[in-house]
């Protein structure tokens, strides 16, 4: 068992003396001063993201707050518009109805061109449910 300790110290050993030998070749090709500049520039890049991940930060938390400031009332606005949409069309389909009837017994009450049917172009704003 010692013996297969041995080796593997041995065999780790000369893995670590290949790779300071290697690292030493590489660090002859490269120029001193130009891994300082490279090093000052990933710095203050490093130095402008923190900046700028500070100031979204920042932004996020004050939309959240706006949001929760206003969700209430964009709440209250929607019920309200819902409800005015839905009284409207009954009424609409109320005037229809007392349109129809008024034809029925006077059938000269409203000019010709009155009684060609408007077609509704405006988009339907509603969510599907």
């Amino acid at each position: 068992m010692s013996q297969k300790q041995s080796e593997s110290e041995s065999e780790s050993e000369s893995m670590r003396l290949g790779s300071e030998e290697v690292s030493r070749e590489f660090k002859t090709l490269i120029n001193s001063d130009d891994l300082q500049s490279l090093n000052h520039l990933q710095h203050t890049i490093l130095g402008r993201l923190q900046d700028s991940n500070a100031v979204l930060s920042h932004f996020n938390e004050f939309s959240q707050n706006c949001f929760a400031e206003i969700s209430g009332d964009i709440a209250t606005n929607t019920r309200v518009l819902k409800s005015m949409k839905s009284d409207l069309d009954y009424i609409f389909l109320k005037l229809r109805n007392m349109k129809s009837k008024v034809l029925t017994i006077f059938p000269d009450a409203f000019p010709e061109d009155s009684m060609n049917e408007v077609v509704d172009r405006r988009p339907d704003l509603e969510v599907p449910k």
